[in-house]
């Protein structure tokens, strides 16, 4: 398994795939693994923590090496959720003036 995550680039090392999965981190179809040579396969559900998302997905095929990304992407299928994006902030930094008149309107918010 931890060969696996390695090879779809879902970890940077090996070693740090086979740490979570020892920590207990995956689940395969639902059923919490600890050892890294758990045997994975075609159509198995892999649920991980990644960053801070959880993420799903179905093994399409064992990969035979770590290529490429397009190659790796094609080893397996996303089934997470798609969660909608973060407002992004619009318009340039604001500015030490713009900051500190912000802050004097949450005060006087507050103080009411």
């Amino acid at each position: 398994m931890d060969k696996w995550l390695w090879h779809a680039r879902f970890f940077k090392t090996r070693t740090l795939a086979s740490r979570i999965v020892t920590e207990g981190r995956v689940r395969v179809n639902g059923d919490r693994v600890s050892k890294p040579s758990t045997a994975v396969g075609p159509s198995d559900t892999l649920t991980f923590a990644w960053g801070q998302h959880v993420r799903v997905v179905r093994i399409v095929a064992i990969g035979a090496r770590r290529g490429p990304a397009p190659e790796a992407q094609a080893l397996y299928e996303d089934l997470t959720e798609q969660t909608p994006a973060s407002p992004q902030r619009t318009g340039p930094r604001p500015t030490k003036r713009d900051r500190r008149s912000l802050n004097l309107l949450r005060k006087s918010d507050l103080s009411e």
